[in-house]
């Protein structure tokens, strides 16, 4: 049971938000005994205390996540966090930008693994909104 049941609360709408309520509700339906901890964890502080902070918007957050995951080399949290950007406005083209900087500064292994990684993201989500908008012709 979480520490603090409205911080969590909090958290778990961020999370949803940003990283979709499918993924999130699955992530959290999905935890047993040995992982719930580290999922009310990550909920509360990571998504209820830190995104929730006023100091630094949703944007800028999901840009320094890209940078920091790259030189973690955590593809991954990577994924998850290209979705996120986007909802959160990032462009493609700033997401490209963060992955030249992390060259310079994390290496070039890294970012050609982001590179890789956002290209695969971009692709599914392309697809995806391409397959809505045919359904929604298709309803017409």
């Amino acid at each position: 049971m979480p520490l603090n049941q409205e911080l969590f609360d909090a958290g778990l709408q961020t999370r949803r938000e940003v990283l979709g309520s499918e993924y999130v509700d699955a992530a959290i339906a999905n935890a047993d005994a040995f992982n719930r901890p580290l999922q009310e964890l990550v909920t509360q502080y990571a998504w209820g205390e830190i995104w929730n902070r006023p100091g630094l918007d949703r944007r800028t957050r999901s840009l320094l996540n890209l940078a920091m995951l790259t030189a973690l080399n955590r593809p991954h949290e990577l994924r998850l966090h290209l979705r996120g950007a986007l909802t959160n406005g990032v462009t493609r083209k700033e997401i490209q930008e963060v992955f030249l900087q992390t060259a310079i500064y994390c290496g070039a292994p890294a970012a050609i693994d982001s590179f890789r990684t956002a290209k695969e993201v971009f692709k599914e989500v392309d697809a995806a909104a391409q397959s809505a908008e045919g359904s929604k012709g298709s309803e017409g």
